[in-house]
């Protein structure tokens, strides 16, 4: 699921303790077979799910900066994402389609992914992910979502 890219996290530790308590307190065995590694295996999972919190979107946004009189709109579709939905943690993803009229600069097609990207790999509402996916040097921006959300489903909370 998350490829072989190393977590390390001063809080890795303590978040394998909580998960353990967590199960625990589900009422399973922490200790047995199946579960021993679990509390690891989540841990690493959520700080990868939440690595956006760690990444600068503005700086992404800098580093392909461009001057440039192109007065058209812009726009980058299709854009897949994964989050989790900040009220429940419970995941959503889909496309996002992020467009935009340039005030002077344009800005690198690829940087405009990763920035939602970034953002996606945060707790979010969908709607938030959407406002915060815009081009800030831009006179115009929009952003719009397609998903599909896991908290939508038939859920006892």
């Amino acid at each position: 699921m998350l490829g072989k890219e190393e977590i390390v996290s001063p809080s890795l530790d303590e978040l394998k303790e909580h998960y353990h308590r967590i199960l625990t307190l589900l009422g399973e065995d922490a200790g047995r077979e199946g579960l021993q590694k679990t509390p690891e295996r989540v841990a690493k999972a959520m700080l990868s799910l939440t690595k956006g919190y760690y990444m600068d979107p503005h700086e992404v946004l800098r580093s392909a900066k461009f001057q440039e009189e192109y007065s058209q709109m812009v726009i980058v579709k299709d854009i897949d994402f994964f989050s989790l939905c900040e009220h429940h943690m419970l995941p959503f993803y889909g496309k996002a389609h992020v467009a935009y009229i340039p005030n002077g600069y344009i800005t690198g097609l690829s940087k405009i992914a990763r920035v939602v990207d970034i953002f996606s790999h945060r707790l979010q509402v969908q709607e938030r992910t959407s406002c915060a996916a815009g081009v800030r040097h831009s006179s115009a921006c929009a952003a719009a979502m397609q998903s599909a959300s896991a908290a939508m489903q038939p859920v006892n909370t």
